[in-house]
This record gives structure tokens, sequence and C-alpha cells, in this order.
């Protein structure tokens, strides 16, 4: 097992690595995903293969919601950054990115999305939860100063 010293002292496994990896392309594929949905929306979202009530929905996002949108995407963006940095922040990113994926997870629900409709956004929640249990994890160990 390969590991790096840090200046606290502490060492740093392959395995905090890994996770940094995953959480750079997870959050990193969002990033993109919100950019190409705003820049080309509607030619991106047909190359995505959504159908037409799919891009129809999508048209009527209110402004509020492409706020609390932008707060999930970039705030795990941030924390995924953070984390490769081995910053404390990286806990306190995630954190803002779950209340939007939280955000967007409420507002599917009473916008009337069932079953396979909300699988994506919790599966993103769950996922900014595990992230922010790593980076609270790693803060502990010494590993995010």
């Amino acid at each position: 097992m390969t590991t790096e010293i840090s200046e606290t002292g502490r060492t740093t496994s392959w395995l905090f690595w890994v996770v940094v990896v995953v959480a750079l392309l997870w959050n990193g594929f969002g990033g993109y995903d919100y950019t190409m949905s705003h820049l080309q929306g509607e030619t991106y979202y047909r190359q995505s293969g959504m159908t037409e009530a799919q891009i129809a929905h999508m048209a009527t996002y209110p402004s509020w919601m492409h706020a609390v949108w932008a707060t999930g995407v970039w705030g795990s963006v941030a924390g995924s950054v953070l984390l490769l940095l081995r910053m404390r922040w990286a806990f306190h990113a995630f954190v803002i990115s779950l209340l939007g994926a939280l955000g967007n997870l409420a507002y599917a629900a009473v916008d009337g999305a069932k079953g396979a409709d909300l699988i994506l956004p919790c599966v993103i929640a769950a996922a900014c939860l595990f992230f922010i249990w790593y980076a609270w994890t790693m803060t502990k160990r010494g590993v995010l100063r």
C-alpha cells in the first residue's frame, strides 16, 4: 500500500486519491452537464437523448430552480477541487452542494415526478452525503487541513 505523508504527519492512502478522482469525474460531469445545458440548451438535450416532453419540461424551469441547480453543481465541483487540494473547506462546499441537491429533489417531487424520475435526484443526494461524510472523516483524521 502506497501512502504519502502530509505536513501534519498524517498519511494519505491510495484510497483517498481514488475517492478524489471519483469525486472529480462525477462532479466534473455535473459541471459539464450544467454548462452545456445553459450554452446549447435544446441541442444538447436532444444529443443527450431527452424526449420532447423532457425538453419542454426543462424549458419551464423557474429562475430560482436554476439557482438551486447551480448551487448543487458548483458546490460539488468546488468540494471536489478542495478535496484534491486537501483542504477542510471541502466539507462545507459539499454541504452547500447537498442543499442544492435536496432543493432539486424537493422540486422534482412537488412537480409530480414519480418512480424512475426520482432515481437520479436521489442518487445525486446520496453522493453528496457520501462526499460530506468522507470530507468530514478525512478532516478528523488530519488528512484535510
